[in-house]
C-alpha cells in the first residue's frame, strides 16, 4: 500500500483526476470509482471543465446516495467533492416499504400490482 493510499483511508477522501484518463473511457471510470467507495468516503474528483452532463447522470444513476459539493469552480480547475451516504438511501427505503411510495397498499408495497 502506498502512502497516499493510506493518507486516502486515515481521512476517507479520495483523489480522482478525470484529466488523466481518456474522454472515451471518463464516465465509466468515474462510475466505477464511485460504486467501489463505502459509506462516509469522498471522492475528490478534479477536471478541468465542468462536468455538468456528468452530474446530472450521477444524480439520476444514484440519487441521494451521492452528495456534490463544488470545492473549486474556476474556469480550467473544477474540484467537486462527491460524498457517499448510504444513509439517505436506507432511510427512502425505509419510507418506501412502510407504504410511502406509489400510494402502499398497507403490506409495504406500493399497490401498483408489479
Amino acid at each position: 500500500m502506498s502512502c497516499s493510499d493510506t493518507l486516502a483511508q486515515e481521512n476517507g477522501v479520495f483523489g480522482f483526476d478525470a484529466r488523466a484518463i481518456s474522454k472515451r473511457f471518463r464516465h465509466a471510470a468515474i462510475f466505477g470509482a464511485l460504486e467501489s467507495l463505502n459509506d462516509g468516503d469522498v471522492m475528490r474528483f478534479q477536471n478541468d471543465h465542468d462536468p455538468l452532463p456528468l452530474l446530472d447522470q450521477i444524480r439520476h444513476r444514484y440519487g441521494d446516495q451521492i452528495k456534490i459539493d463544488y470545492v473549486a469552480r474556476e474556469p480550467g480547475n473544477i474540484v467537486i467533492d462527491f460524498r457517499v451516504e448510504l444513509g439517505a438511501y436506507a432511510e427512502a427505503a425505509a419510507q418506501q416499504s412502510a407504504g410511502g411510495g406509489c400510494g402502499g397498499n398497507g403490506a409495504g408495497g406500493c399497490g401498483c400490482g408489479n
